[in-house]
């Protein structure tokens, strides 16, 4: 018996909305309308005023040509005007290029040139750092000549139909450690959930006051530049971490922020730090923090998370998710745990850790593979680079190059990067792990440990150290401290003392530690 024909329904998008993150600022705009937005310096403005400042730049820049696709740079410090750059562009249907402050003038015009960037907006102060005869490229200033155009602008509601969640968002570069910079694409879709996710585990609400201490340029703040706009909440700009003033910050309000290792390590031993009478949350990421740095930030009274994740999965993809059990656990016990990178964020999709065959490694805390994922919060891909797309995406899966363990709860371990496991007469060794065994004597602020040579062995740990202010240690001190925690072969064979050099976000660079070691031998072999 034939069935009746289904009656055809009209097409229509009720059930669907698009997800973009500039819906966060016009939902601001209105529900948190009187609420402060953001504070830079003596200025300041409410959700409203902020949302119509955003409206103007996007109703200007269009007005001035921009065509859905285009790029627009951002080269600027933690400020009000980079802030606005996260949702005036998308606005414009333009996308983003935040470019790293402490790159080359040769960097800086690379990246400019890849991206194809029709305007560069700049803080005056980084003026010098943009290199002369760029071609076809517009500079404007982010004071004077950014309040001009604003003023060009309408406070209508700009019109997003026609855009589309997979639509390209933003564009951060790498590091290019290992080559030029390859330009990640951000989509829409990705920025909005993986923001979402960041208000979700870090407990933002409407009353939470954000500092900026992580620089907005690097995976646009870990999303956090959209995310503190879907709650209404405040953010606090600082061009650069002074930690006498952050550590002023703290006692006035602040109730979050973001930070490396690196930058944690800074703020606890400074003479102004102090146990907070309130505790104040934070995400660290960027390198694994050893338990030396978790406890110390938790007796000053910090709610340390640790997250991991890439440029490529928009900053924090994984969540450190401790048991309830934990918290009867001894101090160091927990510390351990809490250095763990975890699960994935509520919101990413899919991870594994997996050996050369792609096949999954056993979740026994010890066989070491490699962290790959898939889902909503991966790339789209690297801009105007197909083969080097095509290789990250090997398998189906992103290719994170990071070298874990996965523990039996299923969390993961990162144990280092690819390039940065020593092979030691046929042992693999943990740089990560010979790291916190160095950090964990009293006299060390922070640490390196990189490979260098060695007649037998072929390579060994040599381990670079910061100590602490007023704190003295010698070599044979730091090697007989690591004795007592590690296998022999694990060891530090040397160790050199002085600073260490770290990118603007505060990651120790150990690239130039092993290029330096090896340079007299033409190389890394491994």
């Amino acid at each position: 018996m034939n069935q009746p024909e289904a009656k055809k329904q009209p097409q229509t998008n009720v059930y669907r909305h698009e997800l973009l993150p500039t819906h966060f600022l016009e939902r601001a705009g209105e529900a948190y309308a009187d609420h402060i937005a953001v504070v830079d310096g003596e200025v300041q403005y409410t959700w409203r005023e902020f949302r119509a400042r955003a409206r103007r730049f996007a109703s200007a820049l269009k007005a001035r040509g921009l065509e859905k696709g285009d790029r627009i740079a951002f080269l600027a410090l933690n400020s009000e005007p980079m802030l606005l750059a996260h949702f005036g562009v998308p606005l414009a249907g333009g996308i983003l290029v935040s470019i790293n402050t402490r790159l080359s003038a040769d960097e800086i015009g690379y990246i400019i040139g890849q991206s194809g960037s029709t305007k560069v907006f700049y803080s005056p102060e980084l003026r010098d750092q943009i290199p002369a005869g760029l071609s076809g490229v517009e500079l404007l200033n982010t004071q004077e000549e950014l309040e001009a155009l604003l003023a060009q602008g309408t406070e209508d509601e700009v019109s997003t139909e026609g855009f589309h969640e997979d639509d390209t968002l933003s564009i951060n570069y790498t590091s290019g450690t290992t080559g030029r910079p390859k330009g990640v694409m951000y989509h829409h879709r990705g920025a909005y959930l993986n923001a979402l996710a960041m208000v979700l585990d870090q407990r933002l609400t409407a009353d939470s006051v954000y500092l900026w201490t992580l620089p907005m340029f690097h995976c646009n703040g870990w999303t956090f530049a959209w995310g503190v706009a879907a709650v209404g909440a405040t953010s606090v700009c600082i061009p650069r971490i002074d930690p006498a003033d952050v550590w002023r910050r703290f006692d006035e309000g602040v109730t979050h922020f973001c930070a490396a290792p690196t930058v944690l390590t800074m703020l606890a031993n400074d003479p102004a730090a102090h146990r907070l009478e309130r505790p104040v949350r934070l995400f660290t990421a960027g390198a694994p923090p050893s338990p030396t740095i978790i406890a110390q930030m938790a007796a000053l009274n910090f709610e340390l998370e640790h997250t991991y994740g890439l440029t490529e999965t928009y900053g924090p993809c994984t969540i450190n998710v401790p048991p309830p059990s934990l918290e009867s656990q001894p101090e160091e016990e927990q510390s351990r745990h809490k250095a763990r990178q975890g699960f994935l964020n509520v919101c990413s999709g899919e991870m594994s850790v997996v050996d050369s065959e792609m096949q999954p490694v056993p979740s026994d805390g010890e066989t070491m593979g490699e962290v790959v994922m898939r889902g909503n919060i991966v790339m789209k891909g690297y801009f105007d680079d197909v083969e080097a797309t095509e290789k990250a995406f090997a398998g189906g899966w992103f290719h994170s190059g990071d070298i874990a363990v996965l523990h039996p709860d299923g969390s993961i371990e990162l144990r280092d990067r690819m390039k940065d496991i020593i092979i030691s007469g046929g042992e693999n060794i943990s740089t990560v792990e010979v790291e916190q065994a160095v950090v964990s004597h009293p006299a060390v602020m922070e640490c390196a440990v990189v490979p260098i040579p060695h007649e037998k062995w072929g390579e060994v740990p040599k381990a670079f150290v910061t100590l602490k202010p007023n704190q003295e240690a010698s070599e044979d001190d730091i090697i007989e401290h690591c004795r007592g925690k590690l296998a022999g072969f694990k060891v530090p064979k040397a160790v050199e003392f002085g600073e260490l050099p770290k990118t603007s976000t505060g990651k120790i660079q150990k690239f130039l530690l092993r290029n330096r070691e090896w340079e007299a031998h033409g190389g890394r072999i491994n």
